[in-house]
């Protein structure tokens, strides 16, 4: 194994911090239920991607490194700090830091190691990009071998058009691109339903988790 190629994994989060974590589930959780399931789906993500075993996992924070210490003896991560900017500035960031790299969130519970297996495959293939496409329109996960700026900047993030936008950049740019299934992410309190149906109940407050 020691002669496959690493692909590093970025996890960009923000501190599980009531008020700061998960603020449109606010009203179906409250401020400590969100800041709670914020935590538990960043362990859950940090287990996912440690478990992937691509490559090195870095935790990028916000709006700083000191509330994800415990974490970090948990799990062989290393911790940074997100850059300034939006959220395409702050990804790009993360892939200047290191490339050939995924970089992802932690609001995608359906995440498993397998899917950032294949999308590390993807890029060992010789695809400049990896995608999984979220089902609301965006993506919960891109891989690139090295940075590209011009995927990020002035992308309207948080509405319907990001991956067909994506899509159209990476056309303009020439670049190969591997889409994976798309995955569902957790964002509204509609959504957490669908975690209780996917059996990840144990994520939500109020219950107990591993």
């Amino acid at each position: 194994m020691s002669n496959v190629e690493p692909i590093a994994v970025a996890i960009l989060a923000k501190a599980p911090l009531p008020g700061l974590a998960k603020t449109r589930l606010i009203p179906a959780l409250g401020r400590e239920g969100a800041a709670l399931l914020q935590a538990r789906l960043i362990a859950r993500t940090l287990a996912t991607a440690c478990a992937a075993a691509t490559g090195p996992v870095s935790l990028w924070a916000a709006p700083e490194e000191s509330h994800f210490r415990e974490l970090a003896q948990r799990f062989p991560v290393t911790l940074a700090r997100q850059v300034d900017g939006d959220l395409g500035a702050r990804m790009h960031g993360a892939f200047e830091s290191a490339c050939p790299a995924l970089v992802i969130g932690s609001d995608c519970p359906a995440l498993e190691p397998q899917h950032l297996r294949d999308a590390a495959d993807a890029l060992r293939d010789g695809c400049d990009a990896a995608v999984i496409p979220a089902e609301d329109g965006g993506y919960v996960l891109i891989g690139l071998r090295q940075p590209r700026p011009d995927l990020f900047a002035d992308m309207p993030w948080g509405t319907a058009t990001v991956m067909a936008e994506t899509r159209r950049r990476a056309a303009e740019l020439g670049l190969a691109v591997r889409e994976l299934a798309p995955l569902w992410d957790l964002d509204l309190p509609a959504d957490l339903d669908r975690l209780r149906e996917a059996g990840l109940a144990e994520l939500l407050p109020g219950l107990s988790s591993s």
